[in-house]
């Protein structure tokens, strides 16, 4: 589905360094609370409260919305109750969801990202709609939830009007939770080199974003793909969304020009892609490479914006680019 219901207050601002087309936008939320909790035993005394869900989690759910106008109360319900680890306030978070405008005695599908080949990495649980932190923080991944979520919890008296949302309309969300990300997230793999001599050198304690020191020499003129921690885990596929902490520095200007560490979440990114939606040195570097790895890319221009650069993020068509990249996490099917 084309139409994405932009459901939280997270910026959807693209990394375009990275990218060739405009990502996905980015959704959905995060936190349980005893009073939603309460709202969604009181049976019969909501509209919202004989919402039916049915299906199996992490297939499409059935949803079942009554042809009654809803009224003002939140309702929360734990459809299937997970066995991972507790989304916290500051944690991202791998799901799929499906989202409707329920309006008057109708209700409308607005965005269903079961039917995509990848999901998707929503943001941290405060930038997100106040009625979807109530019903999610606090659960575990692998949970499915249900979340009934009236004006006063969504978008208020404004409404939004680029997502189909009137001031006067209910939103009902169900949730896949697939896995938790802390924001400070980052290889868990094996260290075996800090880079160096005629490569930059990469620096970091666990948790922290890395300090990468580019030396005071020519860059290499092709593709440098250098592991500097070993995951363990499966290798990345072509076509999968790839979870990741990265810091991109200039070898020219020796300066950082993003950073998911900096915008203060991981990062979603389409590897290996057809059309392609990052540079090539991205696409070439990660593919293959093992989840819980960190890995420094170095990017000549002909695997980076060529000769024409990116004058947005400050990159001319001569600059060699730096990247050190934590891959977290791939899902997704892997395509031919």
């Amino acid at each position: 589905m084309a139409f994405d219901l932009p459901i939280g207050t997270f910026s959807t601002t693209k990394r375009s360094f990275m990218r060739r087309i405009p990502a996905l936008a980015l959704p959905v939320a995060v936190s349980l609370v005893l009073m939603a909790t309460l709202l969604a035993g009181c049976g019969g005394t909501s509209p919202g409260t004989d919402v039916k869900v049915t299906g199996a989690w992490g297939r499409n759910p059935v949803v079942s919305i009554p042809k009654a106008h809803p009224d003002n109360q939140l309702v929360v319900r734990t459809v299937v109750k997970g066995s991972g680890p507790q989304l916290a306030q500051n944690d991202v978070f791998v799901g799929n969801y499906v989202g409707y405008v329920w309006s008057g005695t109708k209700a409308a599908l607005k965005v269903d990202t079961f039917t995509r080949s990848t999901p998707q990495l929503f943001p941290p649980g405060g930038q997100l709609l106040k009625g979807l932190k109530k019903a999610l923080v606090g659960q575990p991944a692998g949970s499915r939830v249900l979340a009934v979520v009236p004006p006063a919890d969504g978008y208020g008296s404004q409404g939004n009007a680029s997502g189909g949302v009137k001031p006067t309309d209910t939103l009902v969300f169900v949730v896949d939770l697939i896995k938790t990300y802390a924001v400070t997230s980052s290889a868990a793999g094996q260290q075996v080199s800090h880079g160096g001599g005629a490569l930059p050198t990469v620096q970091s304690a666990q948790g922290a974003p890395p300090t990468v020191t580019i030396p005071q020499t020519a860059p290499p003129t092709t593709l440098t793909v250098h592991t500097l921690i070993q995951g363990s885990g499966p290798k990345v596929g072509k076509g999968q969304m790839v979870v990741v902490q990265y810091v991109g520095v200039n070898w020219t200007s020796k300066k950082i020009f993003d950073s998911s560490w900096r915008d203060g979440a991981p990062a979603e990114v389409i590897v290996g892609a057809s059309p392609s939606q990052l540079i090539p040195g991205w696409d070439k570097g990660l593919v293959g490479q093992h989840i819980g790895s960190r890995v420094l890319l170095v990017i000549p221009p002909a695997d980076g914006y060529g000769k024409t650069g990116s004058p947005q993020a400050g990159i001319k068509g001569t600059d060699t680019l730096a990247f050190v990249v934590d891959v977290l996490g791939a899902y997704g099917p892997e395509t031919a």
